[in-house]
């Protein structure tokens, strides 16, 4: 567990860095994914960064295509491509984009995102497709909480339940703030779990900081037969760094040089 802690908190300073360096960017977001996607790729994700494109491996679906930061830096710290790429985050011509693109075959990007509510279709289509060829392969997408007031989320949802994939996972970014406010002022999306359940998905609410909850709840979801699963993690934007913690404001913000050597100070 101490290792993954070191990885989290590795992979939180690579965002915070690129992020600095692009100028532009989403921070709140892509911090308080980092325990999440440390958990799944370092400890639970069936892959082979050095086979990128290996026929039976799981997938991942980064619906929220803006907080593409956190997907950038845990696929360089798992091994598929260099960490000194992390740098051209933005930049024309650069592999890493400001939302995830699959035009540049940057190794392990499944899909293009960035327009919200897409992603759950997206890997509701590689569940069946896996389905159907009688592989192995399990789908986890990531949605952020803002995202569910998509329509097309909810449609892709009743027709997951309705063909049964049990191959396919959702993880829910629950912090509860969006670019305008709180989710709940916006456009109010509890009960969620009871909305969950009442689409056919099997419903586990965690700790979306804490690493044991996490590991238990992907063992809980690859269980899971004949009905998708759905985890909803309580999480805190801009977590990891006090300072912009629960700030909406760090949204579609980014540190200046002399706000990052503060924030990695006080990384946690």
């Amino acid at each position: 567990m101490n290792d993954l802690k070191a990885i989290a908190k590795h992979i939180r300073t690579s965002i915070l860095t690129m992020l600095t360096e692009a100028g532009s960017g989403h921070s709140g977001g892509s911090l308080d994914l980092v325990d999440l996607f440390t958990v799944l790729y370092f400890d639970h994700l069936r892959h082979d960064p050095k086979h990128p494109d290996w026929i039976d491996r799981d997938k991942v679906i980064l619906s929220i295509g803006h907080t593409a930061p956190v997907l950038y830096a845990t696929l360089a710290a798992a091994g598929y491509f260099p960490e000194s790429e992390l740098s051209t985050l933005r930049k024309k011509g650069s592999r890493l984009q400001g939302h995830p693109s699959y035009e540049f075959r940057l190794p392990g990007i499944e899909s293009c995102s960035g327009s919200l509510g897409q992603g759950l279709g997206v890997s509701l289509g590689m569940a069946l497709a896996a389905k159907t060829d009688q592989r192995p392969n399990r789908i986890f997408c990531f949605m952020g909480d803002g995202e569910l007031q998509e329509g097309s989320v909810w449609e892709s949802a009743m027709a997951a339940a309705h063909h049964k994939v049990d191959n396919l996972c959702a993880i829910i970014d629950r912090n509860r703030l969006q670019i305008d406010g709180g989710t709940e002022n916006v456009m109010a999306i509890d009960p969620l779990k009871d909305k969950w359940t009442a689409f056919g998905w099997q419903v586990l609410e965690i700790d979306g900081h804490d690493m044991e909850q996490i590991k238990m709840a992907l063992q809980w979801a690859d269980n899971q037969k004949e009905r998708p699963s759905v985890i909803i993690a309580d999480t805190i934007m801009g977590k990891g760094v006090k300072s912009i913690e629960n700030d909406n404001k760090w949204h579609g913000k980014v540190p200046n040089p002399t706000q990052l050597e503060q924030f990695l100070k006080e990384l946690y």
